[in-house]
Formats: structure tokens, sequence, C-alpha cells
């Protein structure tokens, strides 16, 4: 497979001191990974998996899943218990020479993101170069200050992923982020409910989700919001999370019931 381009180096926006610091996601909350991305990433998963450990392609598939559900990857789970090598797998699964007829973003997004006040850093489970080809896509590179992909959240030559504890306080301390100033902006509601344990704002994000995945259990929300208990705010667009800070929307755990 062809490799994807490296980014030039873009200057880095200078947020005021004191605001808060995002900390978004990528797939499925700055652009539309279930459109082409994450099909041909799954795809590219099982077929590595297929031809790497020799087994049928039913069981990749089982292996896969498996994985990502108890580690919250599926690299985890394959560089803990079997030979492979996970820099090459990360290469080949997130590798694609036409990215730029997959990518769909809200429209305006750059503009969106800058006007958010305060610091931006990427915080995400798919690999660095993967995620600055697809920021440089989308035009938004430049406004986040820092890419915190999965190689950097190793640990003593072990892979570590969100939502794991220790790696976030580890990360978040080494990009001198406080936690009382965090806001957590993630489509997947496990990553949510485990850091909200830390005490960050928690924003869930959920234009780019299938029916299926929006299903909570009642007894998980908080009384007439439309949200569990452990989500500040639920927004459907990044023009939402705009539009609540225009409004002056505090992010607290007692912010209005109102879903966004």
């Amino acid at each position: 497979m062809s490799s994807l381009p490296t980014p030039r180096k873009q200057a880095r926006v200078r947020p005021r001191a004191g605001s808060p610091v995002w900390l978004f996601d990528l797939d499925n909350t700055l652009h539309h990974a279930s459109h082409a991305i994450f099909p041909a990433i799954n795809e590219a998963m099982t077929r590595y998996i297929v031809e790497a450990l020799s087994v049928e392609t039913a069981e990749a598939d089982s292996l896969r899943l498996r994985y990502v559900r108890r580690y919250g990857a599926t690299l985890l789970g394959l560089a803990r218990h079997h030979p492979i090598d996970p820099h090459d797998f990360l290469k080949v699964v997130h590798t694609f020479p036409d990215l730029p007829d997959m990518v769909r973003a809200e429209r305006g997004i750059a503009r969106l993101v800058a006007s958010l006040p305060g610091r931006k850093i990427i915080l995400t489970n798919a690999p660095e170069t993967y995620a600055r080809a697809v920021l440089a896509q989308l035009g938004i590179e430049r406004l986040f200050e820092r890419v915190i992909a999965i190689e950097h959240m190793r640990r003593r030559r072990a892979w570590h992923a969100k939502p794991d504890l220790p790696m976030l306080r580890r990360v978040l301390r080494e990009a001198r982020v406080p936690m009382s100033e965090a806001i957590l902006v993630e489509d997947t509601r496990s990553h949510l409910k485990r850091y909200r344990r830390l005490g960050i704002g928690t924003v869930w994000i959920v234009g780019h989700l299938s029916t299926s995945a929006l299903g909570d259990k009642r007894s998980t929300r908080m009384p007439g919001s439309g949200r569990p208990h452990y989500v500040d705010r639920r927004i459907r667009s990044l023009k939402s999370l705009r539009t609540g800070h225009e409004t002056g929307r505090k992010w607290s755990r007692v912010e209005s019931k109102t879903p966004g």
C-alpha cells in the first residue's frame, strides 16, 4: 500500500491562559468515519489477521471484535497474545491512497473548531500518521497544539489505549493539562464513562453514530435528559458545541439537562 503523505509542520494556536482544554477524539467525532473509513479499516484488520496468524476469515473477525471490546483497541489484544509487529499493523490498516474521497465532515468545521476558546488536543486510538493525514484533509491540523495518538500511549514497551485511566493521567500530565480544565469530546460512551471518574468534563457527540450505537439502559440516563448520567452534554454536531459556549453554558456536572 502507498504511504500517507507526511504533513507539513504548521503554526500552533496560542490559546489564552485559564481557558478549557478540549480533548477531541478523531473518528466519528471530527469526521464521519463510519461512512467509508471504518469499514475499510475493519476489512484491512481482518485481512491482516488472516495473513499474519494463518486463520480463517470468521476467526479473524472474531478476534478483531473480541480484542477491541476487551482492550479498547484490536492492536492491544494482538500485541499481547500474538507475535505481530504492532507498527506494521498500524501502518497497513490505516493507509488509504484514496483518503480524500473517504473523509466527510460538517460544513465549516475549521470555523467551528477555531471558534472554541482554549487549548485543543487530539486524543485518538489511531496512529499519528493517519490522524494527521485526516486533520490535514479537513484543513484543521493547525488548530490543534498536539496529537496524542496510540503510539504516545505506550509505557515501558506496553501498548495502552483509551479508556485506560493511568494512560490518560500520564499523557495529560506530560501535556500539562489539569484534569479540572479538561473536556473530552468523544463518540464512544465507554470512554466517557470511564474517564468521568477523573473529574474531567464529558461531551458525547452522536451525529455520526448509528441508531444501535445510541441505545442506553434507561437507568443510566439523567431524568429527562436523553443522555447517560456520566455525560455533561450530548450534542449532534460541533455547531451545537460552539453554540453552547456562545450562550454561556457552563461545563460542570450540574449543567442544563436539555440535550444539545
